[in-house]
């Protein structure tokens, strides 16, 4: 392995990896040494073992504070959505999986589209910092959103301040309409959310190897395996 590479990845001797713990689709499980299990750290433990250094987990509850780790230098590779606010400060692959984003509405409400929905007097509950919520901020032009800590707490809004819409990844908004009365899912999606590695802008060649990672672990069916042993398959689908 390239010492450049290593030393710019894992300038430390282990890999730092900033895992969003709030992605259940992605983080499934906890090893029984409390690191995180699941699609993203069996990928960053991949790369480590590519590089021949151990890896180091550094959990985070929120996807913004993962971002942050990056601008912060408390880790070397994030394992995130590719945002356009965050790649201010990070630079990005290529997605390895991507999910799509959507609304749950009430079930006698009269919005049948994603369109129907950026109207005046419209509240939709999200979950902050989240790409999703990025995305929505640069886009909607009349809707209005009420950001809460997390998906949970987001439901929790959704439902207790009866707004018009709740901002999710499609799995998880699935999974919540059992716990929510007589509301459906809106035809469509407003985005789809692509999941990246991420590193900081001054890992040039460190970058380089992660892009090459990245186009291995697709063609190779890494990804796919991952999907389907982590037991997210039809939740998570390989980016194109």
């Amino acid at each position: 392995m390239n010492k450049t590479i290593i030393a710019e990845l894992a300038p430390t001797g282990s890999l730092r990896v900033g895992i969003n713990t709030a992605n259940i689709f992605l983080v499934t499980n906890e090893m029984p040494n409390g690191d995180p299990d699941g699609v993203a750290p069996n990928i960053a433990k991949a790369i480590a073992d590519e590089l021949g250094v151990d890896v180091t987990y550094i959990p985070c509850v929120t996807p913004g504070g993962t971002a942050e780790l990056i601008n912060k230098r408390k880790c070397d590779i994030v394992l995130i959505a590719d945002e356009p606010a965050r790649a201010r400060f990070i630079n990005f692959t290529e997605a390895y999986v991507e999910i799509e984003a959507t609304y749950i509405v009430h079930e006698g409400s009269s919005y049948k589209t994603i369109e129907d929905l950026d109207q005046v007097g419209v509240g939709i509950a999200v979950s902050a910092t989240s790409a999703y919520d990025l995305y929505l901020s640069r886009t909607l032009k009349k809707a209005q959103l009420h950001r809460a800590e997390g998906l949970t707490a987001a439901v929790e809004l959704f439902a207790s301040e009866n707004l018009d819409a709740l901002a999710g990844l499609r799995p998880a908004l699935i999974e919540n309409l059992t716990i929510l009365d007589h509301c459906r899912i809106v035809n469509g999606c407003y985005m789809t959310v692509k999941q990246a590695i991420g590193t900081g802008k001054d890992k040039l060649i460190a970058l380089e190897f992660l892009r090459q990672f990245v186009k291995k672990a697709k063609e190779s069916d890494l990804i796919t395996d991952l999907i389907n042993r982590h037991g997210v398959d039809g939740k998570l689908k390989v980016a194109i």
